[in-house]
């Protein structure tokens, strides 16, 4: 991985300011390793355990300090915090490297709560996992890189859906000054990911770490933490501006998919448990507009405020959705087939075709999905459609569909944000993701 040749608090050789025996009593030392796992409440027995004796054994197998932050109220997730020096090593699981005591005992936390994972339903194939971590506004910069070179570079090594949240996603156990990392995909993905971004983490220590154990236990009237103050170190240099907060170029994005009715309860869940969890880790608003249900078919609607530098909360949704919104069958094979439908404004669909139908022919050809566009004057549309849509359908096998809807949903967002697309061609990747031209267009 290409490393940025910019002084972000890079460790260096160093006499510590105090002996190794003393630091417990003097917290979080400012070259230590320090990592902030979040940690879904109700999975928090998995590495605390009866009468704390799995963090005692974590604690003792790896050399690393391990704290629980109490429960905040308001807040599902517990914050883990890992922290040892970042002079010492231990060996990291089968292999060679040597990692700091910090960086195992995460991988060890994380591989935990992975293993607590609800078992699977039917959607195994494509069940995905989600790591959330905080980050120090004034470290994050070295898991973006300039111009957001860091983490396409990571996105394209590891396959991980990485994203930075805006502050709006941060929880209630936040500090005031933290940035909100979010890694999904498969586990074997998430923990290639993690693996990359602990490392650059571990080589880039914030300014103001040794300020958050004595910080932890303040809180907002809000009910998030008061952290402190990031000060002029806040995304600072060649990583200021990276996100735009201002609105400007700021645009909805939107997609309309139309469901089989049977499948609705698939995309909520028990108690709106799947809907919640998708609209929390894609940052996007869901609604299934289920009165407004015809015939066999209702609509979901998908959309988000986006930036087109920024990743998709509307894609990343319209991915988490695709196999619960799909219709489903199964080959003599075994093999399942997926044909998942949405519908597209008429002013836009030329976008989809191109001239002489170029476009859908390279993304047939790209992809390997049956891509066809349907429309009300040789089609049967489904009834929710409006007049003025016409309807995408795309079918293949799981991964198939999924990378077609990919292609398809990041045209249509170009198209919106009136930007020219390159060459797909030049972008296969294993998970069939397409990485724009800006930092990074698609998680």
């Amino acid at each position: 991985m290409a490393d940025q040749n910019i002084d972000y608090g890079k460790r260096y050789s160093h006499q510590p300011d105090y002996p190794a025996e003393a630091k417990e009593s003097h917290g979080i030392g400012p070259q230590d390793t320090v990592y902030r796992y979040l940690c879904p409440s109700r999975k928090i027995g998995s590495i605390i355990g009866r009468g704390g004796e799995i963090v005692k054994q974590l604690r003792s197998e790896t050399n690393a300090k391990i704290r629980i932050s109490e429960n905040v109220p308001g807040c599902e997730e517990r914050v883990v915090i890992i922290y040892s020096s970042s002079e010492q090593t231990n060996s990291c699981g089968d292999t060679d490297d040597l990692v700091s005591p910090a960086q195992d005992a995460l991988f060890k936390v994380h591989d935990r709560v992975i293993a607590e994972e609800a078992p699977g339903d039917e959607f195994d194939d494509v069940q995905q996992v989600v790591v959330r971590m905080l980050v120090p506004s004034d470290q994050i910069g070295c898991v973006i890189g300039k111009g957001g070179q860091v983490v396409q570079t990571i996105r394209n090594e590891t396959h991980a859906q990485i994203r930075i949240l805006s502050s709006d996603y941060l929880p209630n156990c936040a500090l005031s000054s933290d940035e909100l990392l979010q890694i999904s995909g498969d586990p074997t993905v998430v923990r290639n990911a993690l693996y990359q971004l602990a490392s650059r983490l571990h080589d880039n220590p914030s300014r103001s770490q040794h300020l958050l154990l004595s910080s932890s236990s303040l809180h907002r009237a809000s009910g998030g933490y008061m952290g402190p103050n990031p000060g002029p170190f806040s995304l600072m240099g060649p990583y200021a501006g990276y996100r735009n907060d201002s609105g400007d170029g700021v645009r909805e994005f939107s997609l309309r998919f139309v469901c089989p009715a049977e499948n609705i309860g698939a995309v909520i869940g028990k108690g709106g448990a799947i809907i919640k969890q998708i609209r929390q880790e894609s940052g996007a608003f869901v609604t299934v507009h289920s009165s407004a249900a015809e015939g066999d078919d209702c609509l979901i609607t998908v959309s988000a405020k986006e930036l087109f530098e920024d990743a998709s909360p509307t894609i990343d949704a319209a991915m988490r959705l695709q196999p619960r919104c799909s219709e489903k069958f199964e080959k003599d094979s075994g093999v399942l087939i997926l044909t998942t439908r949405f519908l597209v404004p008429s002013s836009r669909i030329g976008c989809l075709i191109g001239k002489g139908g170029s476009i859908i022919s390279e993304m047939r050809n790209l992809t390997r999905a049956n891509i066809r566009i349907l429309n009300i004057e040789n089609e049967n549309l489904p009834k929710v459609a409006s007049e003025d849509e016409q309807m995408v359908q795309i079918t293949g096998e799981i991964n198939v569909a999924s990378n077609a809807l990919l292609q398809v949903t990041t045209r249509l967002r170009a198209n919106v944000f009136e930007m020219d697309m390159p060459d797909m061609s030049r972008h296969d990747n294993r998970d069939g993701n397409f990485r724009g031209s800006g930092s990074h267009v698609v998680s």
